[in-house]
């Protein structure tokens, strides 16, 4: 997946900030339209533009579209983690750098998060 423009992040976070499954263009161009002078044509270009890159899904609804992330926030961090780990040289480093940045709360659920993960990849050990 390609990076987000600034339109395409604004698109996505109010994606996943919602309550709902899924929206239409006309439900999110209202939204936005009552923040910024933007017009319909550009809400529906940006969404499909977003789905033909892979950000969302959709499906028909009528003579419209329905539209939801095809990734959670947390999914979609998580892959910019793995591509900034890919890209930034040797990951050991990237890895101690990155450990002496994050604070005490971040830390524990690093800790949290490898030990579920070791506890899945050997059964019978928790």
């Amino acid at each position: 997946m390609r990076g987000l423009g600034e339109l395409e992040a604004v698109v996505m976070d109010r994606l996943w900030d919602r309550d709902t499954e899924s929206t239409t263009v006309r439900e999110l161009h209202e939204e936005l339209a009552g923040e910024r002078d933007i017009a319909y044509t550009t809400v529906m270009s940006t969404m499909d533009n977003l789905h033909r890159k892979g950000w969302l899904a959709r499906e028909r609804a009528g003579k419209a579209y329905r539209y939801w992330p095809a990734l959670t926030r947390e999914e979609h961090s998580a892959r910019v983690m793995a591509d900034a780990l890919g890209s930034g040289g040797r990951a050991d480093l990237v890895f101690s750098h990155f450990v002496e940045l994050i604070g005490a709360e971040q830390s524990a659920g690093l800790r949290a998060a490898l030990r579920g993960l070791a506890a899945r990849r050997t059964p019978g050990v928790s």
